[in-house]
């Protein structure tokens, strides 16, 4: 009888990744395709965990980046034997190739590593960087493209944390940011070679902290012309694709000098709106603004259409949701905002806890899927304009990474194992 259920399993998780690859749609970056966070359609999986998923599958090291989606492949960083590592699985959780770089450098948080980034896609080839100054481009069947190190060519990081900024591509370069105490830049790179297309600095005087920057470009429409939003050391600035030249720029986010806040979350962009999150949400700080991303130039002045000081969130990164932001907050509160105004729309909470919430949300279909950091994967119902929570599921071990969704599967990066869950489940 055991060995019939191992064998049923196997053929339903065989028989569901084949029938998925074909019309599982692409996640290409962290946030997936509109750097949203979100999709909006399917029915996905309320209730799992660590003994109850479609399949699990063990990984070579420890690491905190999010995987993406091409072509029904699952790309992930990790470290493996001390290096750093790209892992491509299939969608039944088989490995199917790894690409080992050099030593990994693996991080000084307790939730960091030496593979925070998460990698990017073209759909051509999977773009990764790690703390190590590894950044790298690798075709599809994990060949190399081209290698080079950043902290050898441009000096090492001087973040207090580990680093957290992934790359991000354009329709000719992949870029990387680096923001920090001491030359900060943002830089772009052939897709194609590897060599320097254009490199810009990017230093702003701050209070202690406030210029490290672990955030993420958002490649963005601006003004008719591919550009880059990026967000850090208390400037929101908008550069051109290009050629990297800044095209505007909004100041004044920490008019009172506060010391120790580092730009952690990543913006979402709504119509010609930016929510920024910023100051300490962990400390009862909290500041959130709405940032009209309109005009050319410093815009300081007159773009800032709204602040709060009553709710924000200092890690995980805002998801859009029908035109709307969701915010899990890093306790567990939960607001939905409407972005032209920055009132609450609705609001609630997960169950208090002493842990922290350091994944970003996710919304699938109907449901906000939001991960604590001690692995309690919380499930809710937002459909209706409020929060329900349907399920708490403990995957066993830390979760850090931001789920994404497959097709009616979700898929978490835990601590030592990477899951598939679904509302079909296959082990039990």
């Amino acid at each position: 009888m055991r060995m019939k259920n191992a064998v049923a399993t196997l053929v339903v998780t065989f028989s569901l990744a084949v029938s998925a690859a074909a019309d599982v749609p692409d996640w290409p970056s962290w946030r997936g395709p509109l750097n949203h966070g979100s999709v909006a359609d399917g029915d996905y999986p309320v209730k799992f965990g660590a003994d109850e998923h479609l399949w699990r599958t063990s990984l070579p090291g420890r690491g905190c980046s999010t995987p993406i989606l091409l072509d029904g492949k699952i790309y992930l960083t990790s470290p493996a034997e001390g290096n750093d590592a790209l892992l491509c699985y299939d969608l039944g959780g088989k490995e199917l190739w790894r690409t080992v770089f050099g030593a990994e450098n693996p991080g000084k948080h307790r939730n960091g590593s030496g593979s925070n980034a998460s990698p990017v896609t073209d759909g051509q080839a999977i773009f990764v960087y790690y703390k190590s100054g590894t950044f790298a481009a690798v075709d599809r069947d994990g060949g190399v493209r081209w290698k080079t190190n950043l902290v050898e060519r441009f000096g090492p990081d001087t973040l207090f944390w580990d680093h957290g900024t992934s790359p991000v591509v354009t329709e000719k370069h992949v870029v990387m940011a680096r923001m920090h105490q001491g030359e900060s830049w943002l830089a772009a790179f052939d897709k194609a070679t590897g060599k320097l297309a254009w490199k810009v600095a990017r230093n702003y005087t701050t209070p202690v902290e406030c210029d490290h920057g672990y955030s993420t470009p958002v490649v963005m429409r601006h003004n008719g012309k591919e550009s880059l939003l990026v967000w850090g050391a208390e400037h929101l600035t908008i550069h051109d694709a290009a050629d990297g030249q800044v095209v505007w720029s909004c100041g004044g986010f920490n008019p009172d000098g506060n010391k120790l806040w580092p730009a952690i979350v990543t913006p979402v962009v709504v119509g010609d709106m930016a929510i920024v999150a910023y100051g300490r949400n962990d400390r009862g700080l909290p500041r959130l603004y709405g940032v009209r991303l309109t005009g050319r130039g410093d815009v300081t002045a007159t773009h800032q259409i709204w602040k709060r000081d009553d709710v924000g969130t200092f890690v995980p990164t805002p998801v859009v949701h029908q035109g709307r932001v969701i915010l899990v907050r890093d306790r567990g509160e939960v607001a939905c905002l409407d972005p032209e105004t920055g009132k609450t729309v609705w609001d609630g909470a997960f169950p208090k806890h002493r842990t922290n919430f350091y994944a970003s949300p996710l919304v699938a279909g109907d449901k906000l899927y939001a991960p604590r950091e001690d692995g309690i994967v919380f499930v809710a119902k937002i459909g209706d304009g409020r929060l329900e929570l349907l399920a708490e599921n403990d995957m066993g071990e830390s979760v850090i990474g931001s789920p994404i969704p497959a097709a009616g599967r979700v898929l978490l990066r835990g601590e030592t194992h990477l899951f598939c869950v679904s509302g079909r489940q296959a082990a039990k």
